[in-house]
């Protein structure tokens, strides 16, 4: 321990944030350089330029650190890598001593649509599956409450179990993990993303989920907390986990200038790799209102020695001087972004979007183009498990027994028949849904379906009937903006044409805002207006359920996904393996995922307001926009099914062979590997 003489000459330091300091001015001069201070307040700079080396791993033992997991609590993609990842890890390195433990929140509550419970040492998850668990242990996380300014101890019970392949870790405690929604919850909030009972967010829940995990590593450490193997490494999965880097890296080193931990101990924690996975930059977990006590919270009595010494990276934006704010607001993303030993984006060519670009990077655009070109900024695109999105027998006999009365078919790359019989069987469903309000109630009941009859008399051939969907969350990002200029677009195209074509039947919809479900049900009024024989096969819906989601892709010929960005994507691989060619924009990972016109369309150019991003400038200037290069991309797919079916259903047998699984040849499992074993790739 060093000397106490040190905590003395530092006790002027040993102050929290100054109640709602960054609503007003505060003097950021740093301190007097010495130490352990010297090292924060450069640790930034050398972090982004790749100057601190990378531990030697004998064998890794990380930790993926996740807000989310698909197996227990998933609202996106971000659940999908923290389940799958480690799963497919483990599968091909296991034998070896290797593995990836999974660290995540054990929620309880019930918040209408997702349901978790613990009962008689069973753990059941939202996403409905179990795994029987115990209590490890039970460690105690120093933290600030709403309507306090105090520190206290809040109990923490650790719980392990083991699911399938992959260890997981569970922390427990009710205030903070809570998923019973508030009064005031925003309805589009659900899931882990609730403001639950007790008032908690979802920045100050991940804020202390980081801080938790922070505690447990170093009770470990300290033999404190037993049976439980130390981590080498911890993947921090988006800006939920994304206070780490600040715990492991500034708060040791304040606690040991400060003489309130040993050098040793803060040595081993400091020395920790965290590779942080950055999913969508645009979500960084920003709290204004109550910047200061997460703050406190997380340095505590070194909070205001942490902040002021705390420097970004020099570069030309002013509103990251400090690694630990983005202008005057927390922003969980921005630590690790400084901070982290590496930083991983979910694809190749979303790297070069958020390095080249502020519409995608947004403040840390120049931060990361510096990462980038020393080498610790890296794209691994996102794997998915192909017999979990292939059609599956088993999954297509549930579905008929879900919906009875049908009877969907297996099919393969081979055996293409079976996908027109399905097609058939879809029109049938969406028809007695529409007409049956009893059937809809029992199969669908929280689905809402928006002006929409029988097509069993209107449609003359399935087979010859190109059925499009675009069943993603209701949210921006997807695009129905554009999905709707185009297709309106497209309808002016088709009254043109030969009027023996039978017109495309389009399922739009989803679960999400009502400001895209008002897109959808707009576009449908305005085609139908214009041509009501094309208006009523627009099928609009607002909800979610997993069934019907199935049997949409099952029966589609094409999966429309004109994304305002995308950074990985993974329902254009879903779409892929069950033969529904994905129509898509040229950003992100479907620039790496869909070869156009082999199997899939892209579009020939992708803007960011005026710049372009995707394309040649001559292309940029003739499409103009995305809504014009998506219009023109929906065109030609459909010209191609159309006029040139032996195409088509070669372009689809492609889609269905391509594999993106993790432990594939070449696939993304090696690459993580490499990252976490030798600090690159």
């Amino acid at each position: 321990m060093k000397a106490e003489s040190l905590i003395l000459d530092n006790q002027n330091c040993l102050k929290l944030l100054p109640d709602s300091f960054n609503k007003r001015r505060l003097n950021l001069a740093y301190f007097t350089v010495n130490n352990y201070l010297n090292e924060i307040q450069n640790l930034g700079k050398k972090q982004c330029l790749g100057m601190v080396g990378w531990p030697e791993i004998d064998a890794v033992s990380a930790w993926m650190i996740s807000s989310e997991t698909a197996t227990f609590m998933k609202a996106g993609g971000l659940g999908m890598i923290a389940s799958e990842l480690p799963e497919a890890f483990n599968s091909c390195f296991a034998d070896k001593g290797e593995k990836i433990t999974v660290v995540t929140p054990l929620y309880l509550g019930d918040t209408g649509k997702k349901k978790a419970v613990l009962k008689g040492g069973v753990y059941t998850g939202s996403e409905r599956k179990s795994v029987e668990v115990d209590k490890a242990a039970v460690i105690r996380v120093p933290f600030i409450k709403q309507n306090s300014d105090q520190l206290e101890e809040v109990e923490v019970e650790v719980y392990r179990g083991r699911f399938a392949k992959t260890e997981y870790l569970f922390l427990a405690n009710k205030h903070f993990f809570s998923i019973n929604p508030h009064a005031d919850n925003p309805s589009a909030q659900d899931g882990c993303y609730v403001y639950n009972e007790f008032g908690v967010n979802e920045v100050e829940r991940f804020a202390f989920f980081s801080k938790a995990v922070y505690v447990l590593i170093k009770n470990i450490y300290e033999g404190k907390v037993k049976g439980i193997e130390l981590p080498n490494a911890l993947l921090a999965n988006d800006w939920h986990s994304g206070a780490l880097s600040g715990l492991t890296k500034y708060f040791t080193r304040a606690q040991a200038e400060a003489g309130l931990m040993d050098e040793e101990l803060a040595e081993e924690l400091f020395s920790l790799p965290v590779i942080h996975i950055a999913h969508h930059l645009g979500y960084q977990g920003w709290d204004y209102e109550n910047t200061t006590r997460i703050l406190n919270s997380l340095y505590e009595y070194t909070a205001l020695m942490v902040f002021k010494n705390a420097k970004s990276i020099k570069n030309n934006n002013r509103r990251i001087k400090n690694t630990l704010i983005v202008h005057d607001c927390y922003n969980q993303a921005s630590c690790n972004f400084h901070l982290a030993d590496r930083v991983v984006t979910v694809s190749r060519n979303y790297l070069e979007e958020v390095s080249k670009e502020t519409d995608f990077g947004y403040d840390f655009r120049d931060i990361l183009k510096i990462r980038k070109d020393h080498r610790n900024f890296v794209g691994i695109i996102n794997g998915y498990d192909k017999k979990l999105i292939s059609p599956n027998k088993e999954k297509i006999e549930a579905l008929n027994k879900y919906f009875p009365g049908f009877n969907f078919r297996f099919y393969d790359e081979n055996h293409l028949e079976a996908k027109v019989h399905n097609k058939e069987e879809f029109i049938r469903l969406i028809s007695r849904l529409a007409t049956d309000q009893a059937y809809k109630q029992k199969t669908i009941p929280l689905i809402e379906i928006y002006k929409f009859q029988s097509l069993l008399e209107s449609i003359r051939n399935p087979e010859k009937t190109p059925i499009l969907c675009m069943t993603s969350r209701l949210v921006e990002q997807k695009g129905y903006d554009i999905a709707a200029l185009a297709i309106v677009n497209l309808v002016q195209k088709l009254r043109e044409q030969d009027s023996n074509l039978e017109y495309p039947v389009f399922i739009l919809g989803g679960a999400g805002n009502q400001q895209c479900f008002d897109i959808l049900t707009n576009l449908k009024d305005q085609v139908s207006a214009c041509d009501p024989k094309i208006g009523e096969r627009i099928f609009v819906f607002r909800g979610y359920r997993d069934e019907f989601a199935y049997a949409v892709q099952l029966a589609s010929d094409f999966y429309m996904m004109p994304s305002h960005f995308e950074p990985c994507g993974l329902t254009q691989m879903e779409a892929m393996a069950k033969g529904a060619l994905p129509i898509a924009t040229s950003t992100g990972g479907l620039v790496d995922t869909i070869e156009d016109g082999v199997d899939g369309f892209r579009t020939e150019a992708f803007f960011a307001g005026k710049q372009t991003v995707y394309g040649t400038m001559s292309l940029s200037k003739r499409l103009k926009n995305n809504e014009i290069a998506y219009a023109q991309t929906l065109e030609r797919a459909l010209n191609i099914f159309y006029h040139e079916p032996a195409k088509l259903q070669a372009m689809t047998r492609e889609a269905m062979r391509k594999d993106f699984s993790w432990d594939g040849v070449g696939g993304s499992v090696f690459k993580y590997y490499s990252l976490l074993k030798y600090g690159h790739i």
